[in-house]
């Protein structure tokens, strides 16, 4: 299992994913997953420039009530720009740390982040034809659900793109919630596509939409 570094400002596992723990995990929990861009931020080609944040309504009190529930708040993000040479790691924490500091002061607490900035255009050690880790592909969900035992056949997805939808499938969670903001409207065809008999597809809205999910209904409290 590849363990993510806890002591760096820039916390990459051997593989170069970005893999940061924010607050304890509970185990054997199912996960409430998070795409970034397009469902828990306004869509902004590139982000890098804490200014140009916009958190979509509805994210806190999303993650508020799994706080409350207990279920584990797990961000997987794909981040191009950085294998791309268009913003560095410093300029993703930076975001990442204004993100987080905004929804804590809203009561709403995320437990991991896991980035990737693979990509098959991307420079140097980041340039690869297809990362586990970069979705469509499972790989920062399967290391989420190793790194901390979560109960991933009950976890589900907030995603606006047919990939977090794909990726959300390939890691054999229960479903996903694809939103309409983002990427998300234009996609929607292409996220009903993978629907099956062990994986249920939603389209919602906005991420404000996932207080209807399973894991964060209140009959689900442990």
């Amino acid at each position: 299992m590849l363990q993510p570094t806890r002591s760096s400002e820039h916390p990459l596992n051997s593989e170069g994913v970005w893999c940061q723990i924010l607050a304890q995990i509970p185990r054997d929990r199912p996960a409430l997953f998070l795409d970034r861009d397009g469902a828990v931020i306004e869509e902004t080609h590139y982000l890098s420039r804490v200014e140009d944040i916009n958190i979509i309504p509805g994210t806190a009190e999303v993650i508020a009530t799994a706080n409350e529930r207990r279920v584990p708040v797990v961000m997987v993000t794909n981040q191009a720009g950085i294998g791309r040479g268009r913003y560095s790691w410093s300029e993703f924490k930076a975001v990442q740390d204004a993100i987080v500091a905004a929804l804590a002061a809203k009561g709403a607490g995320i437990n991991a982040v896991y980035a990737c900035a693979h990509h098959p255009q991307a420079q140097g050690f980041f340039a690869h034809p297809d990362h586990p880790a970069r979705k469509p592909n499972p790989g920062m969900l399967l290391q989420a659900g190793s790194d901390f035992g979560l109960d991933l056949k009950s976890s589900w997805l907030v995603g606006d793109k047919a990939s977090d939808v794909e990726a959300a499938k390939r890691a054999g969670i229960a479903g996903a919630l694809q939103v309409a903001t983002g990427y998300g409207a234009r996609q929607r065809h292409l996220a009903a596509q993978l629907a099956g008999p062990n994986f249920e597809v939603r389209f919602g809205h906005s991420i404000a939409d996932a207080m209807t999910l399973p894991i964060l209904m209140p009959q689900n409290v442990q």
